[in-house]
């Protein structure tokens, strides 16, 4: 069996997939230091206007085919003219060999978008192994380990006004979750005005829904070393189950002297890549949990590697799952001291599998071990724009 061909797609649906008002509010950024940016709205995705997303196929020589996305038009620009002239003619069954020719060539792109196009590869590849063996990907990684994964409900994009986050929280507890992630809005750069409007959001969770809902809180790397040890002590009394990314990745520094004055758990890692980035951070004692996100960080091939090192150090992986599918296959094949739990990022999964033909969605809070072959997901083709297939 080898490769022939790689190949990106366009889906296009006319009418809005992505009502007006979609998107309520963002989460503070790290660019928000700067005063222009922090005006800036919700970002709009869709509303009325055509939607379209690219997706990747990998063609093998006994007519099946590998299917991933939707991904970026920069991450499909360096496929086709980066990595795709590397993969054809190496048979898809060396996974572990593709992986490291795509590594070693692209000296320059092991962090970044260069890795996420690494990735796209490698979870099509194994989509491609799936069909040729007629097996779900999760098995051909030794699982089901487990039959089922709790959820937790990610609220990016939802509204902060408390009138508006009791009645999502208690929507989302209605709908079995048993866990769910809030992301703040205001960081260092908005005084104490913005530090009381944080407080105010977990307040309000914690006043709807109590304390048998685990509650995470998301900085998204915007908080400063000085201000992330002013709101731990304003927030040790809500007991997160974790605080995410409170500082920018590169600084290490910071996450272990956070780690070391608070008794709220610290996760990170989400925006680093690779298991040489995982040993790093793992190394120096940086976080309680690791969040390495399948699709940015390596892929399949390379998330396994680093479930083992998180593993051997103690430390639960819970991927970010910017894709549901495989961070699906990751999770359901590892225990659950290794992987407890997965993340439903509610708005952003809509939009993932906006032209998927059956949507993966949580049932009662629980996602179950996957049965379909591959990575079990497929898109509505009929959907495809006709002469937009980019070789």
């Amino acid at each position: 069996m080898k490769i022939i061909d790689v190949r990106c797609f366009k889906l296009r649906e006319e009418k809005g997939v992505i009502p007006e008002g979609f998107w309520e509010a963002r989460l503070v950024r790290p660019v928000d230091i700067y005063e222009r940016f922090r005006s800036e709205g919700p970002e709009v995705i869709g509303g009325r206007h055509t939607f379209e997303q690219l997706f990747l196929e990998i063609l093998s020589d006994d007519g099946l085919r590998g299917v991933f996305g939707p991904i970026s038009g920069n991450i499909a620009h360096i496929i086709l003219r980066s990595l795709k002239y590397l993969i054809i003619g190496e048979d898809p069954f060396a996974v572990e060999k593709i992986w490291d020719i795509m590594y070693r060539h692209q000296v320059h792109g092991r962090k970044g978008e260069c890795m996420m196009a690494i990735s796209a590869i490698d979870s099509a590849i194994w989509d491609l192994i799936g069909k040729a063996k007629e097996e779900p990907v999760v098995r051909l990684l030794g699982g089901p380990v487990q039959d089922k994964v709790p959820a937790y409900a990610s609220m990016l994009g939802f509204s902060v006004e408390p009138e508006k986050v009791s009645e999502r929280c208690l929507q989302m507890v209605e709908e079995g979750f048993r866990a769910m992630k809030w992301f703040f809005q205001y960081g260092p750069e908005s005084g104490v005005y913005g530090m009381q409007k944080n407080i105010e959001l977990v307040k309000t969770v914690r006043d709807t829904v109590g304390y048998d809902i685990d509650l995470m809180l998301d900085c998204w790397m915007s908080w400063s070393f000085d201000y992330a040890v002013k709101m731990v002590k304003r927030l040790e009394r809500y007991e997160p189950k974790w605080i995410e990314e409170p500082f920018m990745p590169d600084d290490i520094d910071s996450y272990v002297r956070l780690k070391r004055m608070t008794d709220i758990p610290i996760a990170g890692g989400e925006h680093e890549y690779t298991r040489w980035g995982a040993r790093e951070i793992l190394k120096r004692g940086a976080v309680d949990i690791l969040q390495m996100d399948v699709l940015w960080a390596g892929g399949i091939t390379e998330m396994r590697k680093i479930c083992a090192l998180a593993s051997s150090e103690g430390v639960p992986v819970i991927p970010h799952a910017g894709w549901t599918e495989p961070s699906q296959a990751i999770i359901f094949s590892h225990p659950q001291y290794v992987c407890p739990m997965i993340e439903y990022l509610v708005k952003h999964a809509f939009i993932q599998q906006a032209f998927n033909k059956d949507k993966l969605r949580p049932i009662k809070g629980y996602f179950y071990a996957p049965r379909k072959v591959g990575l079990g997901f497929e898109p509505d083709m009929e959907k495809l724009v006709p002469g937009e297939v980019f070789v």
